[in-house]
């Protein structure tokens, strides 16, 4: 007995002994420790020497039976030869194509494929293809009662916003002026349809669709910002110019070289009417960017001219007796007095400017600067103050010929010697009325009145104006 067990163990041991010498180098032995090579695997499938009977037939099979389920693969025939498939005919679509190999490819057993699959050109395709959009068709209909309830609760939602901002009243009390008030009321008119067209989008399961439109809608806006920069900036511009009210209704500006009486302010331009009578519109956008001058803001103006003297003429004196002129004038303003300067000195003149004010709410301040020349250039005469005309100095070059004098000093003594004019005598000025009578405030005030619609204007007087 204790033989036998003996060569039952010399047994085991040569076994174990061969399975060592025949394993692979890389191969892990039972209880080697973590970390040891492993045997490299292999991203493709092998492809076995042999292959059993039957199995072409088995996969031939089961790419019919799959087929026969997609009305796509109707017309496809299948070969398969040692796990080779061939596949031959026509499908209606181009992509149907790639979708029979993907199909076949996962197959097992399938060792590669033949596609040979063309799509169907001829008129029976075709008719198929009405075919698809008759289906499409019924689909339509039967989804008609939730599109139906669908379009109910967007124009319901649209309904609540237009409902909203038809409180006209409540959103002028609430913004500053009409043309916030009006844009408050268009976005939120703007935002409910946008909710409902979202909820309707929702309800009809078209969530990739809303993501199609919201994103369009994104690279429309933006192309139709660039396209329309002009427009969006003045649009800007005409609401900060309702909010800042730089200047009122009839107001006398001057923007940039555009002079005139404010008309109104439109959410669009600015409408002035010219000295001449004549309407101007500028854009709000160059309006906001622009220098503007208002000649109404203080009703208190200057105005100023300039007078020569002859030089050896005193010209303290002068400017002594015309200030005192200036404020003899009852339409002079005593404060700020009336001023006189020393301009320059010229060839044949001093050059003297004198300055007044006036309120242009009494006196026009046009008709006061005439009349103010008119009084300053009498006094100055009638004070014995030359106001010479320019002086010519002619020189003579020597090397010319003599001057043809000599026929004029021969007929000088036979004609009598022309009497010279009478002195005309000095007459004071003739008195004019200076009051304040601007005709084109007058008109500009009669449009104004005659305006049906005052909610044009985003001027307001009982708002705060940035002067």
């Amino acid at each position: 007995m204790r033989a036998g067990l003996a060569n039952i163990l010399k047994s085991l041991a040569a076994t174990w002994l061969l399975f060592a010498v025949a394993s692979p180098a890389h191969a892990v032995l039972p209880g080697a420790p973590e970390g040891a090579a492993e045997p490299a695997s292999t991203e493709t499938q092998a492809i076995e020497q042999s292959q059993d009977a039957g199995t072409d037939s088995r996969i031939r099979g089961r790419i019919e039976g799959i087929f026969a389920e997609l009305p796509a693969f109707a017309d496809v025939e299948v070969t398969v030869s040692d796990g080779v498939v061939t596949l031959s005919g026509t499908v209606p679509d181009e992509a149907d194509i790639e979708r029979a190999e993907n199909i076949v490819g996962r197959i097992n057993g399938v060792v590669t494929i033949e596609n040979g699959l063309e799509r169907d050109l001829s008129v029976d395709g075709g008719i198929g293809a009405l075919e698809d959009l008759t289906e499409r068709g019924t689909g339509l209909i039967e989804l008609a009662p939730l599109l139906l309830a669908a379009l109910i609760v967007a124009a319901a939602i649209g309904a609540i916003g237009y409902l909203i901002a038809g409180f006209g009243a409540l959103w002028r009390r609430i913004a500053p002026n009409v043309f916030l008030a009006e844009v408050l009321r268009t976005a939120i008119r703007f935002i409910f349809v946008i909710a409902g067209l979202v909820i309707a989008l929702d309800m009809l399961g078209a969530g990739a669709l809303l993501g199609a439109v919201l994103g369009g809608a994104g690279v429309i806006g933006l192309a139709l910002g660039f396209a329309m920069r002009d427009t969006v900036e003045n649009y800007v511009a005409s609401l900060f110019l309702s909010l800042r009210q730089p200047f009122r209704a009839n107001d006398h500006v001057v923007i940039d070289d555009k002079e005139g009486r404010v008309i109104r302010l439109t959410s669009r331009a600015t409408i002035l009417m010219t000295l001449e009578g004549n309407h101007l519109r500028i854009p709000n956008s160059q309006v906001f960017k622009a220098i503007i001058l208002n000649y109404t803001t203080n009703p208190n103006r200057r105005f100023e001219f300039e007078m020569g003297i002859d030089a050896d003429d005193d010209a303290d004196a002068a400017r002594a007796l015309g200030r005192q002129t200036l404020g003899d004038l009852p339409f002079v303003l005593s404060d700020p007095p009336p001023e006189a300067r020393t301009e320059a000195v010229g060839d044949s003149n001093i050059v003297i400017k004198f300055l007044g004010w006036v309120d242009q709410r009494e006196a026009d301040w046009h008709k006061a600067r005439s009349r103010a020349i008119a009084a300053v250039k009498v006094a100055l005469e009638d004070g014995g103050f030359g106001l010479p005309e320019p002086i010519y100095r002619l020189r003579f070059d020597p090397r010319t010929g003599p001057l043809p004098f000599e026929n004029i000093e021969k007929t000088k003594g036979s004609e009598p010697a022309p009497t010279p004019p009478p002195a005309k005598a000095a007459t004071a000025p003739v008195e004019e009325d200076v009051s304040a009578t601007d005709e084109i405030a007058q008109m500009v005030e009669k449009e104004r009145q005659g305006e049906a619609d005052d909610s044009a204007d985003l001027l307001d007087s009982s708002k705060p104006s940035e002067y």
